[in-house]
């Protein structure tokens, strides 16, 4: 009794169906058909899985259908969206989408593409229930490929069509709080279940069903977020979310190296001379018991007398001298003999 009160469409039928296509599915071996790649497999497999919603037409119960909606009907060219994504980024109401490759549609032109768009589903649909749980033959599943890529052409062809619309209501809704790229990204989803819910049998345009549909979702975008912001209320902060312990760890080996350095100097291990040492002392603020500011080339070289190209030269050869001793102390730590490189002859 509860059997006949479904209907063949509702809810718990479609779960029923979905459910057998499954297990079916299961049972099968993971096996290639001949003729048929994998991704065409894949792409069969979640066909039948999943039961093909459409809007019918009394176009669709014509004998020659096919032929006049595809055939006898005018051919509309896709539209250039290469204007779409510099758009996308540039949230500026001054800039316009009038001159920029869009496509403005006709009722009649709209009506050609969703009786087409349409029509491919009502035909996957027709494949669907003619095959229910059992094997597709490969001509049922060329042709369920065939029209499910015909509905996807379609699909795209009307949701590239309507990309400015998603813009001009992102721009028309002016949400602070909410990313521009984000708003623009849910548009989008938007549009793409608008394409599919949308009836040209009723004579309104798309848009004005879409424009609708763009907004609703804009809102309930900007409610979640509302929710979001009221459970979480601290702002999300970029510099907690990085580590700094390269930087610590930086600052840390720094530090040494240079008291290492200064203790070299002020040891005079690197065997320094009285006037390289003078220059390393007023070049670096190590003069005084405390460390001064550093003076210049010119003013290092007034103190001793010479020029200051020559101070940079008393400088350059005192540097290299301390280096070579830091290297010596390095070896040492790691308890390698002065004067070997640490590559034994075997």
């Amino acid at each position: 009794m509860l059997q006949r009160m479904i209907g063949h469409n509702s809810p718990l039928s479609r779960l029923r169906e979905k459910q057998r296509i499954r297990v079916r599915q299961a049972r099968r071996p993971d096996t290639r058909r001949p003729g048929f790649t994998r991704t065409e497999e894949r792409l069969l497999h979640q066909i039948l899985a999943d039961p093909m919603d459409y809007i019918t037409s009394d176009e669709f119960a014509r004998s020659d259908a096919e032929s006049r909606i595809y055939a006898d009907a005018p051919v509309i060219e896709r539209p250039d969206v290469s204007w779409y994504r510099p758009l996308m980024d540039d949230p500026e109401p001054s800039r316009s989408t009038k001159n920029s490759g869009t496509v403005l549609l006709t009722a009649a032109q709209e009506r050609v593409l969703f009786l087409k768009y349409n029509y491919a589903r009502h035909r996957v649909r027709n494949l669907q229930l003619e095959i229910g749980p059992n094997e597709p033959t490969e001509d049922e599943a060329r042709e369920l490929l065939r029209w499910y890529r015909t509905a996807t052409q379609y699909r795209e062809q009307i949701a590239e069509t309507n990309l400015a619309l998603v813009l001009a209501m992102a721009k028309r809704t002016r949400m602070s709080e909410v990313d521009f790229a984000d708003l623009v990204s849910e548009g989008n989803m938007a549009l793409l279940r608008s394409v599919d819910k949308f009836d040209c049998g009723r004579g309104f345009k798309f848009s004005t069903y879409a424009c609708r549909a763009i907004l609703k979702a804009f809102s309930r975008q900007g409610m979640k977020l509302s929710k979001y912001r009221q459970r979480f209320p601290t702002d999300f902060d970029p510099a907690m979310e990085k580590s700094n312990h390269l930087e610590l760890t930086r600052r840390d080996r720094e530090l040494d190296a240079a008291a290492e350095v200064k203790q070299i100097v002020e040891t005079n291990e690197a065997e320094l001379t009285r006037v390289e040492r003078t220059v390393i002392f007023h070049r670096f603020g190590l003069a005084g018991e405390k460390d001064t500011a550093p003076l210049t080339l010119e003013q290092v070289g007034q103190i001793i007398g010479v020029t200051k190209e020559r101070v940079r030269q008393i400088q350059n050869k005192a540097l290299e001298k301390i280096r070579l001793a830091v290297e010596e102390n390095a070896k040492r730590e790691e308890g390698q003999p002065e004067g070997e490189t640490g590559v034994t002859d075997n």
